[in-house]
């Protein structure tokens, strides 16, 4: 675990750069790393899916996979992927402040 300043926020991160604290999340830090992934700026959509992601992950305790979040947000797959390219479910989860998905390589 190692400490990296996100939005001017010193945020505890794990091996891969997920954020192993969700509490220490705000929207300014997802616009951050949304503006790292090339993801700028966050449309309505965008924060859909993040609000499910940080919601389920906060009744379930762990973050939703893809097939979750299209099923709880009627957002297709294929838009998920425009969204969140190059994996949405990683990509979702790491702007939600959440840590790595389960089944996601």
């Amino acid at each position: 675990m190692s400490t990296v300043m996100i939005a001017s926020v010193p945020i505890e991160v794990d091996a891969e750069g997920f954020m192993t604290d969700p509490d220490q999340w705000t929207p300014g830090i997802a616009i951050q790393l949304g503006r790292e992934a090339g993801i700028e700026p966050l449309t309505d959509r965008h924060w859909q899916v993040i609000d499910f992601c940080r919601s389920d992950n906060a009744a379930r305790g762990t973050p939703p996979t893809v097939r979750r979040i299209t099923k709880a947000t009627g957002i297709p797959t294929k838009e998920m992927y425009q969204l969140f390219p190059k994996g949405p479910g990683i990509l979702a989860s790491r702007i939600a402040g959440l840590t790595k998905p389960k089944g996601c390589i």
